[in-house]
């Protein structure tokens, strides 16, 4: 399901880099919406925070067992309502018998006999409580020692393996994946071939296209998410080169004509690369996303 967070920041970038903190994830995996735009105002006077609403993914509680409780429940209270009457028609025939005799003698003869018997019960019971308590609490205290699962890598490898050789079968081309795990947990795919150039598409289309299946068909129904990139014939290091180059171009058109500039539409891992290459390159140039899927592309504002 989809959750929304909404952070304020001195301007764009910097509400963003909140958000991102806060979740502890990176630029391409949530959208940005700019809710509101920084204002310098004059001396101080009408100035107010950007504000930007940020979107990201989260899996589906699994629900819980409820009705295991309810039959487990049901059997202990039975037998409780079946004990009490019986110290109740033990009592009765002792004053019954005792009647003709005295009545104020009885009862006080009752009410001195009464604390003992309860003492002596409560004597009784109290080992008996402790005892299951001090056999649980070990049982409590091992519990959290085996939870903590981890997914070994070779069951994804072996998935994505499986997923896109499939997926080469279908389309009939001839491309072997070569999978490597980085550093950072992200599965590095290559496809391996010649003549692959209907697999990178228009601007990298198919490719992308191929990327998401493989995401999604590993990651459906995982409690935990992998990152996977797909390349072919290093079709991404040479569109990363040439989108940086963009970047700074419509940067410094941007300070020269003091205006903000509007780049093509494209895709997150393609708006990632803009967004990195400019967060530094000039003190008075920021960059924020603006549309929605699929047309959602990127503004290289000036701020003066």
């Amino acid at each position: 399901m989809t959750k929304y967070l909404e952070t304020t920041g001195k301007t764009e970038e910097l509400a963003i880099a909140a958000a991102l903190a806060q979740l502890g994830l990176e630029r391409d995996d949530v959208s940005v919406e700019v809710l509101a735009r920084a204002k310098t105002g004059f001396l101080g006077i009408g100035s107010a925070p950007a504000k930007v609403r940020v979107s990201y993914e989260v899996p589906d509680p699994a629900p819980t067992p409820v009705p295991e409780k309810k039959a487990v429940e049901a059997p202990q209270a039975a037998p409780a309502a079946e004990k009490q009457p019986e110290p109740a028609t033990t009592k009765e025939p002792e004053p019954q018998q005792s009647e003709p005799v005295s009545a104020p003698a009885q009862r006080s003869e009752a009410s001195a006999a009464a604390p003992k018997k309860s003492r002596r019960s409560r004597s009784r019971r109290a080992p008996r409580e402790e005892q299951p308590k001090a056999e649980r609490t070990p049982e409590q205290g091992q519990q959290p020692v085996p939870a903590a699962p981890a997914e070994p890598a070779p069951d994804r490898t072996e998935q994505i393996t499986a997923f896109l050789t499939g997926l080469m079968e279908h389309l009939e081309v001839q491309a072997t994946p070569v999978i490597r795990l980085d550093e950072q947990g992200t599965y590095e795919v290559e496809l391996v071939g010649e003549n692959l150039g209907a697999l990178i598409g228009r601007r990298g289309e198919t490719l992308d296209a191929i990327q998401q299946l493989t995401n999604y068909a590993v990651n459906h129904g995982q409690s935990r998410r992998v990152r996977i990139h797909v390349d072919c014939e290093h079709y991404r290091a040479k569109r990363e080169e040439s989108l940086q180059r963009l970047a700074r171009k419509t940067a410094d058109k941007a300070v020269k004509y003091r205006r903000n500039m509007m780049l093509e539409p494209m895709n997150a891992y393609e708006r990632h690369v803009i967004h990195a290459e400019l967060q530094e390159y000039h003190p008075n140039i920021s960059t924020y996303s603006t549309g929605t899927e699929p047309n959602r592309r990127i503004v290289v504002a000036y701020n003066r």
